[in-house]
């Protein structure tokens, strides 16, 4: 099967009964040209591992593949695991493993232990971004991410301090990537087409943060917490905030206590966290 043939991917649900799952995010890619730049911005090597979520029917995963990588997938949906295994697995025996389950309850470290370079997906909608944000909470997260989201969600991802789409999402993932929004894709390019217009987002890792691992985490909950009221001055939140966030000065950072979250850069965000007394969680 030509798995970038709108003809051919119609014909294999249709014979098989396989009616596309909105909610599971079974939109299938069938534009070659958006394939390449999706697998151009993996940029793997012949031999380097990557981990995917959601491959579907295999279209990046197959390109993948022929492109040297060892693809380990992660697939949810019974039909599509199977044909995985009949087509792709009998195909590729040496370099593709498929992981039939949730991405959702996915024992990250245990998976992630097997060392993959990059992590490719076209991710459901409904629960990419909390995919996304459990993966990259993990040491071990691979070097580079490359993903086809919802337009909405890589503004948000890319969003820059002082914008109205800056947010938890843009500060966790901006903590140890360099986050570039590749190229808008239309919704003529899947097949059942969804209602909105998707995105490439690449992330490729850095390392200007001067947190260790207990400092990143103390910094995604405490701007997870000042989100929740990003319309009020962060001197106002952090006077009303839960323990253990209640109390924290900005002016002791030096970020004058009118400014909000959105403002905030995260060299910011790190020296409000050094504030924090010691052994905060």
């Amino acid at each position: 099967m030509n798995r970038t043939s709108p003809s051919d991917v119609k014909a294999w649900c249709i014979g098989r009964g396989f009616h596309p799952n909105k909610t599971l995010g079974q939109n299938f890619l069938i534009d070659r040209n958006i394939l390449s730049a999706l697998a151009d911005a993996v940029g793997v090597t012949p031999g380097e591992r990557v981990l995917e979520v959601g491959p579907g029917l295999g279209v990046m995963t197959e390109e993948l593949l022929r492109r040297g990588a060892h693809v380990t997938a992660v697939e949810k949906d019974p039909a599509l695991a199977a044909w995985l295994r009949e087509s792709l697995c009998r195909e590729f025996p040496e370099t593709f493993e498929l992981l039939e389950g949730d991405a959702l309850a996915c024992d990250w470290p245990t998976l992630l232990a097997r060392g993959f370079r990059a992590f490719a997906s076209n991710l459901p909608y409904s629960v990419g971004t909390r995919i996304l944000m459990d993966l990259i909470c993990q040491p071990s997260a691979p070097d580079r991410l490359v993903t086809l989201v919802q337009r909405e969600v890589a503004e948000r991802f890319a969003a820059t301090p002082g914008t109205p789409a800056r947010g938890t999402a843009a500060v966790w993932l901006q903590l140890d990537y360099d986050v570039r929004v590749v190229r808008q894709v239309k919704p003529s390019c899947f097949w059942p087409p969804p209602e909105v217009t998707s995105a490439v987002v690449a992330m490729e890792r850095h390392a200007r943060s001067t947190l260790d691992a207990e400092g990143k985490a103390l910094l995604r909950a405490l701007s997870k917490q000042v989100f929740t009221q990003r319309r009020k001055q962060l001197g106002v939140v952090l006077r009303r905030a839960p323990e253990p966030f209640r109390g924290l000065d900005p002016a002791a950072a030096g970020i004058d206590p009118a400014r909000r979250a959105e403002t905030l850069s995260l060299p910011e965000w790190e020296a409000l966290v050094r504030t924090a007394p010691a052994g905060l969680p």
